[in-house]
């Protein structure tokens, strides 16, 4: 029988993560806290994680406006089914889903599909990076060198955007072999400044608001800054993209963010604790977000236009 190395591994990484956390913290301190949290403030952290969750919808019904119009709530059952899929499956393999759904539910192709999600987490990681650089120019105000780093890495999308459409034109005319594959893939991603600009900024709205929320969550668990705790929500998204990682993200989610946390002088039993306490707060929303999923309606024909 064949091991899947990376398996075991993430199961080690699991395991690892629950014996650290009893050896240096305790379960019962960990947990604890939640029970001083006012039920107020989790609502509505809860409400505004789901706002980003539409957001996030809003994002791509906006792109795919023509095939998905009518259906927004469709599309937002997709974004909660793929965000469920992505966050406990391991090695990000639930970001197959999204092509799967997409053609499931509105006829829309892996060749169309998989180049513009491909795009959006471009975005997604160009604007961690950005907001994770302004939150630490805030924590270090001297390191001057970091505000034109700044502007130069908020201008990669706009060079990627001509870049592409400059690839666009040269592919054009083929017809036929890789250059024809990838004409088509071109004409999936932005054509035009219009659709361009509206996925940026449907991207830094979503994540504004999301970051926003689980540095809100953090700081219920820890006493820190704003600007520190942002750091720590962006450095517990980034590990997804880790070669390999514990069950539902357990253990690497929490390194990485103890990690970011170090040259803050955050103790590190400190910022696990926290780390373990926002980690269950995005499972649970992400189980409770699969759960909503099921009572929303299944494909729905496009509607037709009025002659």
């Amino acid at each position: 029988m064949k091991v899947d190395i990376k398996l075991v591994l993430g199961l080690l990484v699991f395991l690892g993560c629950v014996i650290a956390v009893q050896i240096y913290y305790g379960w019962d301190r960990v947990l604890a806290p939640w029970l001083t949290v006012a039920p107020g403030a989790l609502l509505t952290t809860l409400i505004l994680t789901f706002i980003s969750y539409a957001l996030r919808s809003l994002r791509v019904y906006d792109y795919f406006h023509i095939q998905l119009r009518g259906r927004f709530m469709l599309c937002f059952k997709l974004t909660l089914q793929h965000n469920l899929l992505n966050n406990l499956l391991p090695m990000r393999t639930g970001e197959i889903s999204f092509p799967v759904l997409m053609a499931r539910y509105f006829d829309v192709s892996a060749t169309t599909s998989v180049p513009v999600l491909f795009w959006f987490r471009l975005m997604d990681l160009h604007a961690l990076v950005a907001i994770a650089l302004l939150a630490v120019g805030d924590a270090w105000l001297a390191q001057n060198y970091l505000l034109p780093v700044t502007l130069l890495w908020l201008l990669l999308p706009l060079a990627a955007y001509l870049a592409h459409n400059g690839l666009a034109r040269k592919f054009a005319s083929a017809s036929h072999g890789i250059k024809k594959y990838l004409a088509k893939i071109l004409t999936s991603l932005p054509q035009t400044p219009r659709e361009f600009w509206r996925a940026w900024l449907w991207t830094w709205i979503n994540w504004l608001v999301k970051l926003g929320v689980f540095a809100w969550v953090f700081q219920l668990f820890a006493p820190v800054s704003w600007s520190v705790a942002g750091l720590a929500a962006i450095a517990g998204d980034i590990t997804s993209v880790l070669p390999f990682h514990g069950v539902a993200g357990a253990g690497t989610y929490e390194a990485g963010i103890v990690a970011a946390l170090l040259p803050f002088n955050i103790a590190p039993e400190i910022a696990l604790a926290a780390a373990v306490n926002l980690h269950l707060f995005l499972l649970g929303s992400t189980l409770l977000g699969g759960l909503v999923a099921v009572f929303l309606p299944g494909r729905v024909p496009a509607p037709r236009d009025k002659t």
